[in-house]
């Protein structure tokens, strides 16, 4: 890791994958970010963990950093793997499911 420092804070150069790690049958988090206008977390998800179904009143996008996993949004199945990303519109019902091991990298937006 590279860092440097400047007036405000250090500033760091970083794998987002390797900032969070896989619990057995679990999920892990970690937000990196957290705003009034939105967020920025990471999610490690033990194979065949999930979010149940639920919904947010502002857009989100994934980006999948390793694994798979199937998400649901508004009753579409979508399946995603390392590299691919998908943006869920607001107030769309949406879950998602570890098909194998998988982190991922949640921006949410709220403005």
């Amino acid at each position: 890791m590279k860092s440097r420092k400047n007036k405000k804070s250090e500033i760091k150069i970083e794998k987002l994958k390797d900032l969070i790690t896989y619990q057995t049958d679990s999920i892990v988090s970690r937000t990196i970010i957290s705003k009034k206008t939105g967020t920025i977390t990471l999610f490690a998800f033990d194979r065949g963990q999930g979010l149940s179904e639920h919904t947010a009143p502002f857009e989100a996008m994934i980006y999948v950093l390793e694994g798979k996993v199937e998400i649901v949004i508004s009753g579409v199945s979508y399946n995603l793997k390392k590299g691919e990303t998908i943006i869920i519109p607001p107030n769309s019902p949406h879950s998602l499911r570890a098909i194998e091991r998988f982190k991922m990298l949640l921006v949410m937006i709220k403005s």
